[in-house]
């Protein structure tokens, strides 16, 4: 059963990533529209994303990945990898919630920021995806 569990932990985090990468890319091209049809669109597609997409697989991801904990805590409680992995997940989560903001931002039509904001903002889960998946994969200390 263990198995099914780190499959399906997988397959949520991949798509809550692939949401992470196009949102922000989204408000890229949001923050450079400047027709009001292109820019209603893009409030549809965040919205969708974000709501749709990056949310549920994001609480799905962290259901399972505390589930898989749970089931061999005596191991993770003393793992330093595992400690800074969750460190890094914490910040992809609040790094989840930076985009709910910029998605309410955005849908109020009160951005004040550049595109070039965005494409830097949109550079900080690549940090943290390498970070998580070394951790994971090569467990460090």
């Amino acid at each position: 059963m263990l198995l099914w569990i780190k499959a399906f932990h997988i397959i949520s985090v991949i798509t809550w990533f692939a949401g992470i990468f196009y949102l922000p890319r989204l408000f890229v091209y949001h923050a450079m529209a400047e027709d009001e049809v292109g820019k209603e669109r893009f409030k549809v597609m965040e919205r969708k994303l974000y709501r749709g997409i990056m949310t549920p697989s994001m609480l799905i991801a962290i259901g399972l990945g505390i589930w898989m904990s749970v089931e061999n805590w005596a191991y993770y409680k003393t793992a330093g990898w595992f400690h800074a992995k969750m460190l890094l997940v914490i910040f992809l989560i609040g790094y989840n919630h930076m985009c709910g903001y910029y998605l309410k931002v955005f849908a109020k039509d009160a951005n004040t920021r550049s595109h070039t904001f965005y494409r830097w903002f949109n550079e900080a889960p690549v940090v943290l995806l390498f970070g998580i998946v070394i951790l994971v994969v090569v467990r460090p200390f």
